[in-house]
């Protein structure tokens, strides 16, 4: 049975907050220490875990404090990490040797040094240059070295086999790196987050939430981003972050195992290997309590004339008990922006809210059947080769019913008739 771990990251991700949670979910720190002490930095640093709360929660608080002679330049003023770099910076190729000579456990090696690859290909991209003279400022320090295979080693001790996280906050304002003052996210954030195609939103807290580190882990060990995978819980590890932020500033881990398999008569004949394809789409909301049922008819037509997947709307209660409209768009990222442009122009909206989330859709076909009233497209679903549902198109059906002036269900049923070959 597979061993799930997966980060909830409510206010973002950095290396010292994975240790954090790695070690409140029971890996030892002695154990960290010890096999930390072998990539050969160990004179570097000092490695530190205590209990801390945040808004009231417990959580485990991990420092990677440097030794004197490696903290002439740190700088205290990150939410999370630790931004200095040491004496000497640091190469990649530098960095794999020092993680390559440590002799680690074999899977602690391999995510540690394709972690670093990921975030030297970050680098190399924002500053315009070769991966191998991507010199490590901030990312290449001791503590993001310790950070980085830290994690790897507790996720091993754990046995994760299989990695997820959940969309991460973008955070704002700025924050001061080695080359400046630079925006939030960080540019090197950002590129991480286009390379791993993160689902990611804000929370509305103006601080670096996500720090490289942090971002080069999850893009790179994670399998998916988004709603937590199906499994039993059997561990949460909090790993706390330094700032006291609106929100407990906490990253959550959660462990456990893949559900086992139904084995209730009832549930006997499930198909527990569907094949899906994952997609991330958009998803639009809006309250108006203000404007003529007519016009929402109107805008529905709109939005899907824009390509918009499905739109809705259900009955609300709003403030002063006024009643209105929740109004949910859902279409793929690329049409947000017009989806959006039509609500604020054909409604009274005055804002939307939106959010990028996960959905598995099967596999899909359209083919079309005769029958005695006419041609009939029939949506058919497919997991790998087999088919799993079909489904004359509803539009086709209620053409040719007015056309002839039948039911709706009688041609529905000719054309299953049809595409099934019964006579």
């Amino acid at each position: 049975m597979a061993k799930i771990g997966y980060f909830q990251c409510p206010t973002g991700i950095s290396g010292d907050m994975c240790l954090g949670a790695l070690v409140h979910a029971g890996v030892p720190l002695d154990y960290l220490k010890e096999k930390l002490e072998l990539l050969g930095i160990g004179a570097e640093y000092e490695l530190k875990a205590e209990p801390v709360r945040r808004q009231g929660q417990l959580a485990t608080k991990v420092s990677v404090n440097l030794t004197q002679q490696n903290s002439d330049d740190h700088d205290d003023d990150h939410d999370h990490e630790h931004h200095h770099h040491s004496s000497a910076t640091r190469h990649l190729s530098q960095i794999e040797a020092i993680i390559i000579q440590a002799k680690l456990p074999q899977q602690v090696e391999i995510w540690s040094l394709a972690i670093f690859r990921k975030l030297a290909q970050a680098e190399a991209a924002v500053h315009g240059m070769n991966v191998e003279e991507v010199h490590f400022h901030e990312v290449g320090a001791t503590d993001a070295i310790v950070d980085i295979v830290g994690t790897c080693l507790g996720l091993d001790w754990l046995n994760i086999e299989q990695f997820y996280c959940s969309t991460l906050p973008t955070g704002g304002g700025t924050v001061w790196a080695a080359h400046g003052q630079l925006p939030v996210p960080a540019p090197a954030v950002l590129k991480l987050f286009e390379m791993g195609k993160v689902p990611v939103y804000s929370n509305g807290i103006e601080r670096e939430l996500v720090t490289p580190t942090g971002a080069a882990i999850a893009v790179t060990l994670a399998q998916g981003f988004g709603e937590p995978p199906a499994l039993s819980i059997q561990t949460i590890g909090l790993g706390a972050g330094s700032r006291d932020l609106p929100i407990p500033n906490i990253l959550r881990l959660w462990v456990g195992e893949q559900h086992q398999s139904l084995d209730s008569d009832i549930f006997s004949t499930v198909n527990t290997e569907i094949q899906t394809i994952a997609e991330t789409i958009s998803v639009l909301q809006t309250q108006i309590d203000d404007l003529s049922p007519q016009v929402i008819a109107y805008t529905f037509e709109l939005l899907f004339q824009a390509g918009a997947i499905d739109v809705f709307s259900q009955p609300i209660t709003m403030k002063k008990s006024r009643l209105g409209v929740l109004l949910t768009v859902i279409c793929h990222p690329e049409h947000r922006q017009v989806c959006e442009a039509i609500l604020f122009r054909e409604t009274t909206t005055l804002g939307i809210r939106h959010t990028l989330q996960n959905r598995s859709i099967l596999k899909r076909d359209i083919q079309t059947v005769e029958t005695q009233y006419g041609a009939v497209r029939v949506k058919v679903g497919f997991s790998g080769k087999k088919i799993t549902n079909v489904q004359p198109e509803y539009e086709d059906c209620a053409k040719l019913a007015k056309q002839h002036k039948v039911s709706w269900l009688e041609v529905h049923r000719l054309a299953l008739q049809s595409w099934y070959g019964l006579p």
